[in-house]
């Protein structure tokens, strides 16, 4: 059960709910003195306001808070990111779904106390027996698994650590993982991967996880794995390169979410695949003006060495695509344009396939994890034209984010595909410091849950 809940809890606190209309619209006491008392602290609903209600023995014994106007479905997070340890119950929901409490408190009590010494101990909240507590907790964990996994240092999480992280997985799960590392990969027809990663001291690496029924529907999954991306000889400044340790958030996602399918047995036959490399800074790193050959058979003018994350996704969405997956989707903190276009919340959607861009769509309003579809638009092909070689990697300062998805897209040959460039970070929005945030996660496993369940 993950630390955040609870099945038992025989003398929790109770938890009321309420969107600023509904409270206004309030006629009886949810509990004895509940409107006084919410008078005498200026409660009104407002999102994130909160009133602790102490019994007669002292404890808190009831709990007010606001949603505001109840369209944040992760408002709750501001809520267990404040309160004490103890167990808690929600006795009234304020409309909101029991699932998006759940996802919102686990996200709220959420630490990251790796290097501490004292590890924090999280609120608790019931949650419901059988299946249902068990699918909830379950996706707690694997969000929370994504977070720590983008919030550690990349001293910690290299390329060798990301691959400690997917055998752990496949261990626990009975799936096979193969790794290529450092010359490996050229032998092995991964020129880009290792032309990224070649600087570093720890080795670039393709890994990659098999698991499931070979007669079930082929479900693949990429996520992008640069474990500290420097801007290799175009060097990022100072504050570009602070929380660079994230842009291995795209493989956090996918781990994640190949955690989920994994741990519900959902009936496909999976492959799960990783380029990993951190893009450094030595006498044989790559340079701008480099033509680099790649899995595909195009070649690649380099432009800009920072972008350097659609280069190993290219030989990993080759590899791919050579399962002949019926789903093939990949995750990356690919283009700060995807920030500017959408901010951080939102998760950028690129796919041709209208079916699929529908079902992550509804997935996206079930669940309340926002996601936006964004124009795979081919004619910006043209930008990326390079008068030397097949294609350049960067399309310039305008549509950048779609310029990368359109680059990605040349090395795709499947069913149906769909591109996410998530940030997998957010601000201090909850109260919460800085750091490693999911972007997508539970819209996408809604949908894959809804196509793949029965």
């Amino acid at each position: 059960m993950h630390k955040s809940f609870t099945l038992q809890a025989s003398n929790a606190a109770r938890i009321y709910l309420f969107t600023t209309p509904a409270f206004a619209a309030l006629e009886a006491d949810p509990f004895p003195g509940a409107r006084a008392i919410a008078a005498a602290q200026a409660f009104t609903g407002a999102a994130g306001q909160t009133v602790l209600v102490p019994g007669a023995d002292g404890r808190t014994e009831s709990v007010l808070f606001g949603l505001g106007n109840g369209r944040d479905a992760l408002a709750v997070a501001a809520l267990s990111g404040k309160l004490p340890e103890g167990d808690y119950e929600i006795a009234e929901d304020g409309g909101q779904p029991f699932a998006q409490i759940a996802a919102a408190w686990a996200d709220g009590a959420y630490r990251f106390d790796r290097y501490k010494p004292e590890k924090t101990k999280a609120p608790r909240l019931k949650l419901p027996g059988g299946l249902e507590g068990e699918r909830l907790s379950r996706e707690a964990d694997a969000a929370a698994h994504l977070r720590d996994l983008v919030n550690t240092p990349a001293a910690d999480m290299t390329p060798a650590g990301l691959q400690a992280e997917m055998a752990a997985l496949a261990e626990r799960f009975g799936a096979a993982l193969t790794a290529t590392v450092g010359d490996e990969l050229l032998a092995a027809n991964y020129p880009m991967v290792h032309a990224v990663g070649r600087a570093a001291t720890d080795a670039p690496r393709f890994l990659e996880l098999e698991w499931g029924d070979a007669a079930h529907p082929k479900v693949a999954l990429v996520g992008k794995g640069i474990t500290f991306d420097s801007g290799g000889l175009n060097i990022k400044g100072g504050d570009g390169m602070r929380i660079m340790k994230k842009d291995m958030g795209g493989a956090a996602h996918a781990i994640a979410l190949a955690e989920l399918v994994m741990g519900a047995g959902l009936p496909v036959h999976l492959k799960l695949y990783v380029s990993a490399a951190e893009n450094a800074i030595s006498g044989n790193a790559f340079r701008p003006g480099d033509i680099l050959a790649s899995r595909k058979g195009l070649t690649v003018e380099i432009d800009n060495t920072d972008a350097e994350g659609r280069l190993v996704l290219g030989d990993a969405l080759t590899r791919a695509s050579e399962f002949d997956p019926d789903l093939l989707m990949d995750f990356a903190t690919l283009t700060g344009a995807a920030r500017v276009a959408l901010g951080a919340d939102l998760a950028p959607l690129y796919t041709d396939d209208d079916v699929l861009a529908a079902d992550v769509l509804a997935a996206s309003a079930r669940t309340g994890d926002p996601v936006w579809r964004m124009p795979l638009w081919d004619p910006y092909l043209a930008d990326l034209k390079s008068p030397v070689a097949d294609l350049v990697n960067s399309g310039g300062s305008f549509g950048g984010s779609i310029t990368a998805a359109v680059f990605l897209k040349q090395f795709v040959s499947a069913k149906s595909w769909a591109h996410f460039d998530i940030w997998a970070w957010r601000k201090a929005k909850y109260g919460r410091p800085d750091g490693g945030a999911p972007c997508g996660l539970r819209a996408v496993w809604s949908m894959l849950e809804a196509r793949y369940a029965g």
